[in-house]
Parts: C-alpha cells; structure tokens; sequence
C-alpha cells in the first residue's frame, strides 16, 4: 500500500451544514474520503445527508487527514476542494511518496500543488539519513578512479559547504 492510499483510507471530514449548527445542532456523519470514487461522489452523499434543506451549506466541523492536504489548503472548515481527488492521483501516479511533496511545502511554504510538483521533479535529491550521506553518495561518482589513495576527502567538511545549495526536510533532499 502506498502512502497516498494510507492518506486517503485516514483522511475523512465530519459534514454538518452552518444552518443546522447555527440552530444549536451538530447533526452530521463522519465521511471517510477513500470510501468515494470521486468529489462528485462525495458531493452526492453531502447532498443526501442534508436532504432537508434547499442549498445547505457545509460546515467541516472537523476533519482528520494527512498534512498535505492542509498544507495545500485542500480542506478547511467551510471548504473542500473538488481537486482533492484530482491532486491526490497526480501524485499517486508520480511515483514518490506524499512526505516528498510535505517536505517541500515545509521549506518552501504555501504553495500551489502544481509548483509543488513541478518542484519535487525538477530539484528532488533522495532520501538520506543525513547530510554526509547525501554529500557522499551524491558526488563520490564524480570522484576520479585514479584518485591516489593517500587523497582523503573530509566528507563532513564537503557537506557543510555543499548543503548550501540544498536543503532538507525528514531526511528528503532537494536542490535550492
């Protein structure tokens, strides 16, 4: 299972509507996302839950997700975007996992998941345990095989100097 299916299968909101809860009720149900096809699926059910009123206008009382969603400002309590599910494929299909995009939305703020993504493909680096395995494994290739044996590189040292140009977030390296 890939973490955007764990996103998905967590992420739920609790749907009442400002009507109801401006008249002294929460009456509304807990609305997992992965349990619909699409947001017009889930808009479906919004809509059958709260039969009894003419427009209703959907309050998220709560919600429970993974971050990206909120970083990207995909969820909040009066809004739910009709891109979630769009956005949440787009990055299935990409091939990294969601914390790569959370990463970049940690060190580069809020931004549009389409610059997020175009990001993550243009300056991601890999995942690493640390600064001097980055540095090591990412340049010891460009390291001449006829390097004499006495030349010893002070990784630590390179990585200081190197990491200026990158930056890290959970162990996920990018180029600044």
């Amino acid at each position: 299972m890939t973490k955007l299916q764990n996103c998905l299968d967590t992420a739920s909101i609790y749907c009442g509507t400002y009507a109801k809860y401006n008249n002294g009720s929460l009456y509304g149900k807990w609305l997992n996302l992965s349990d619909y096809s699409n947001y017009e699926k889930l808009l479906e059910i919004m809509r059958e839950l709260h039969i009894d009123e003419n427009d209703p206008e959907y309050h998220f009382q709560d919600y429970e997700h993974c971050e990206l969603f909120e970083k990207l400002g995909l969820v909040e309590e009066s809004f739910l975007s009709p891109e979630i599910y769009d956005i949440a494929e787009q990055i299935n299909d990409s091939g990294y996992d969601l914390e790569v995009f959370e990463a970049v939305l940690d060190n580069l703020g809020k931004m549009d998941f389409q610059s997020a993504y175009e990001y993550v493909n243009n300056f991601y680096c890999g995942e690493y345990a640390n600064d001097i395995d980055f540095v090591q494994e990412f340049y010891e290739n460009d390291i001449p095989f006829n390097l004499p044996s006495f030349v010893v590189i002070d990784w630590e040292s390179t990585s200081r100097n190197i990491m200026y140009d990158y930056f890290e977030s959970n162990g996920h390296y990018f180029k600044s």
